[in-house]
């Protein structure tokens, strides 16, 4: 018998790289572990055929930074994409966003896993997209994964939306 979490170390070797996501994502589905807890656990083991291919895939998909410090790493993409300096933590229409551009009416959000896994804060996620686009305001949503991972999608992203939105 062995747990979760062992089996998915174990099984790595011999899956290829979508074969290997997949398992940790059944596994996070059936609730057996979950990214956190399973990158956690890579690194109390030695390392061994599979564990990188592992360690890659979480990396992509846990959050590794305080919300803070996601928040900073968006900051320098905002100003490639030639957006100002935004209002942070300000209240919009009763929600706290994480940076928000009055002039452009535009808010964004940075998603790390730890504050935005569970469905209950999923909803309210959505729930807050939806009276803030009712308001007018454009709402767009960045995870750790794109901010860490994808930065040029993400100023892209950020100046596509900031020209269409400006006055």
């Amino acid at each position: 018998m062995t747990t979760p979490i062992a089996t998915l170390i174990d099984i790595a070797p011999s899956l290829g790289r979508r074969g290997l996501e997949a398992a940790v994502n059944e596994a996070d589905k059936l609730d057996l572990t979950d990214p956190e807890r399973l990158r956690a656990a890579l690194d109390a083991v030695v390392p061994r055929a599979g564990t990188a291919t592992l360690r890659e895939i979480l990396d992509r998909r846990t959050f590794v930074l305080t919300e803070s410090q996601l928040e900073r790493r968006l900051l320098p993409l905002a100003r490639r994409a030639g957006l100002p300096r935004p209002e942070t933590g300000a209240r919009v229409n009763g929600f706290k966003v994480d940076f928000h551009w009055p002039a452009l009416g535009l808010i964004v959000e940075t998603d790390g896993l730890r504050y935005h896994r569970t469905p209950a804060q999923q909803t309210t996620d959505r729930l807050r997209d939806q009276v803030q686009t009712a308001a007018g305001l454009t709402v767009l949503r960045f995870t750790h994964a794109q901010v860490a991972h994808e930065p040029e999608h993400v100023t892209a992203t950020l100046r596509a939306v900031s020209r269409r939105r400006r006055p």
